[in-house]
């Protein structure tokens, strides 16, 4: 497999990770309570970053979009390296847990509602579904190139075959 296609597969499944997590942070939160809001945690975000830099902090709707895009964004950059499941659950525990104990030591306080196990166990499972899901759009694009690959050698040997014949 080129070098190009094994970028271009792991943008995918980056990106496949990516919407996985985002989708079921979004559906839960309107389901439920409890659910963990990481959207929440990229508006203080953007909100410190707008300080920071002096800059007016978008309205509500503006900061919660761009909060939304900005996980999408780094989140397909970092499931693209879920190229097998044991990567895949690996960065999804790294990522739940990770989205539970770095916040506040980046100043941007806990994540909402995360004094809550329902929550805890909620924030890590979700970024897990992110990291299997990369992986199994990974592996199902490895194996497709795989098997056309095969096949394309099976037919080159067959035209060898028609060819000695003659």
């Amino acid at each position: 497999m080129s070098e190009e296609s094994r970028l271009r597969d792991a943008a995918v499944a980056g990106i496949v990770g990516a919407l996985a997590v985002t989708t079921v942070h979004q559906v839960a939160r309107r389901l439920t309570l409890d659910a963990p809001r990481m959207d929440v945690l990229g508006e203080r975000a953007l909100t410190r970053g707008a300080h920071m830099a002096d800059l007016p902090v978008p309205d509500r709707s503006t900061l919660h979009r761009a909060a939304l895009a900005g996980d999408l964004v780094f989140n397909s950059a970092y499931y693209s390296l879920a190229t097998s499941w044991t990567r895949g659950l690996a960065l999804g525990l790294a990522a739940g847990v990770g989205a539970l104990v770095l916040p506040q030591r980046m100043g941007l306080g806990d994540p909402p509602r995360s004094e809550r196990l329902s929550n805890r166990v909620m924030t890590v499972a979700w970024y897990v579904v992110g990291g299997l899901a990369a992986a199994a759009t990974a592996r199902g694009l490895a194996g497709s190139r795989e098997r056309q690959a095969r096949t394309a050698a099976h037919w080159e040997r067959l035209g060898e075959l028609g060819h000695l014949r003659a």
